[in-house]
């Protein structure tokens, strides 16, 4: 019995843990984009952030590596929130508006890491974001079908090469144009070309 009970105590205090560390790094991610409207990426230190926060570098460094990585962090934990529960073929256009949404909402933040930091993490984040987007529809048209990963990873990567394009331009130009346009946009581009790859791919079989 008292095993028992000490495995739950362990979890409690796993759970509280986990609970902190989350805490900790949404108040840093607070932080970096409160600064980030007051000054460039690269001028902002870790003391600006501990500061703010009001906590140690000790602190800091347990969570990450550096400001890029906390950067990293945000992009992705943000894209995480913005597809959530909206990565099927029924869903997937509410999925991209979310995305722009969030980049928009963001875009002190974006532009700053876009602008400031090697273009490439910004890409990199994009490319993630719109492949698992992709990719989770991919499949679930695929249900049933033999096409092989390898197929469907090819079928995921070219369109995801196609959106993160058309939304970095958007970035680029200044996010003036209307998202919503471009997504519809992209919905009629792509109506039915998903499930038209998938068969020409099976019909090479």
């Amino acid at each position: 019995m008292s095993m028992f009970v000490y495995k739950d105590d362990m979890n409690s205090l796993d759970n509280r843990r986990y609970a902190w560390q989350i805490q900790l790094k949404k108040a840093l991610e607070a932080s970096l984009k409160k600064l980030l409207k007051e000054k460039p990426f690269d001028k902002i230190t870790i003391a600006d952030l501990t500061g703010d926060c009001g906590i140690s570098r000790m602190t800091f460094y347990y969570h990450f590596q550096d400001i890029y990585e906390l950067a990293e962090w945000v992009c992705i934990e943000d894209g995480k929130q913005a597809l959530k529960d909206k990565k099927t073929y029924d869903t997937w256009q509410e999925g991209m508006i979310q995305v722009f949404e969030a980049v928009l909402e963001n875009k002190p933040f974006i532009v700053n890491i876009y602008r400031s930091v090697d273009k490439a993490k910004i890409e990199n984040y994009l490319y993630k974001l719109s492949y698992q987007l992709i990719a989770d529809v991919v499949d679930e048209k695929c249900a049933g079908d033999n096409l092989s990963e390898n197929d469907k990873q090819f079928i995921a990567d070219f369109y995801k090469y196609g959106f993160v394009g058309i939304m970095l331009d958007w970035v680029d130009e200044g996010m003036k144009d209307d998202y919503h346009k471009i997504v519809e946009q992209l919905s009629i581009t792509l109506r039915g070309n998903i499930a038209n790859s998938i068969h020409n791919f099976e019909s090479e079989m």
